[in-house]
């Protein structure tokens, strides 16, 4: 199991001193489990909502003839929300470098995307590159930490994960389709083929609290895109970035969408595995070593 920041071991002590006792089956039981499955999502998602909800008061509430460019409070309040979560002990420094290289993977993409028009930033502000301003790294940061912070929290296992030399192979053909596909062939359909393929037997193991999980990792994928989908829709709604569908008025965003978000959060998992090998679930790892031991 990753090691959890010091504040998380004090909230999981009194979490388990608020649960001692808590029945072990029923109905009462499978609520627990619910409610701990929900408190775990929301806490690993704890950078990208709170980057999500500084996005939306700054659409309602931040005056337009401010001193300030509203692009460069963004990133001014996004740079804060890191520091907390270091000063704070939410994230550790080896899940910091795991956010750094998305934080780059993310802004690389950005600047040429925007330069081929496939979405645009309110030209305003001085924290830019191009025409990039420097928040929107932390939003693919923000997926990051959700990844770093999920496999902690769930300690999470897998059963027949696929090698990771060919997992690589395959992330870097599909970041390079986001680039090459705008003058040549879109691979995509080929792409989420070879990730089906790769991915298919997987089986996620994931301990919420007394109980253990198990899910097709396919799934679970698919309902990470759909999440980030979905923040999407409120991030381009509060004029963070606009696609040219959306330049004479907000429409929600286009469900093809969901393909490059899912191939995009692969990317992620690759990263991710590297710095955070994928391990075999303890239980499943007894059994092979009990069959395996001599008689």
């Amino acid at each position: 199991m990753q090691r959890a920041t010091s504040l998380e071991q004090r909230v999981d002590a009194v979490a388990h001193r608020v649960l001692f006792g808590a029945p072990a089956n029923g109905v009462r039981a499978g609520l627990i489990e619910f409610a701990v499955f929900v408190l775990k999502q929301a806490w690993a998602c704890i950078f990208g909502a709170a980057l999500l909800v500084v996005i939306v008061a700054a659409h309602l509430w931040y005056p337009d003839d401010a001193a300030l460019a509203r692009n460069d409070a963004l990133t001014i309040a996004a740079v804060l929300i890191q520091l907390a979560m270091l000063a704070f002990r939410l994230e550790s420094g080896r899940e910091l470098w795991v956010i750094v290289l998305f934080h780059i993977t993310g802004t690389v993409m950005e600047l040429f995307k925007t330069d081929v028009g496939s979405w645009a930033y309110a030209a305003d502000g001085f924290l830019r590159i191009g025409g990039v301003p420097l928040f929107s790294g932390f939003m693919y940061a923000a997926v990051g930490s959700y990844m770093v912070r999920v496999y902690r929290l769930f300690d999470l296992g897998f059963e027949r994960y696929p090698r990771r030399w060919l997992t690589a192979i395959l992330a870097v053909a599909i970041y390079a389709n986001f680039f090459t596909h705008h003058w040549w062939w879109d691979a995509r359909w080929v792409l989420l083929a070879g990730v089906v393929m790769l991915w298919l037997p997987t089986v996620m193991h994931a301990r919420i609290w007394r109980r253990t999980i198990r899910l097709p990792l396919l799934a679970v994928f698919v309902g990470v895109a759909v999440f980030i989908y979905l923040a999407e829709n409120i991030g381009t709604w509060a004029g963070a970035w606009a696609y040219p569908d959306q330049a004479e008025g907000w429409q929600p965003v286009s469900p093809s969408k969901l393909t490059s978000w899912f191939l995009l959060m692969i990317i992620s998992v690759v990263l991710v595995a590297w710095v955070y090998p994928p391990k075999v679930p303890a239980a499943l790892l007894q059994r092979v070593q009990a069959a395996q031991a001599p008689l």
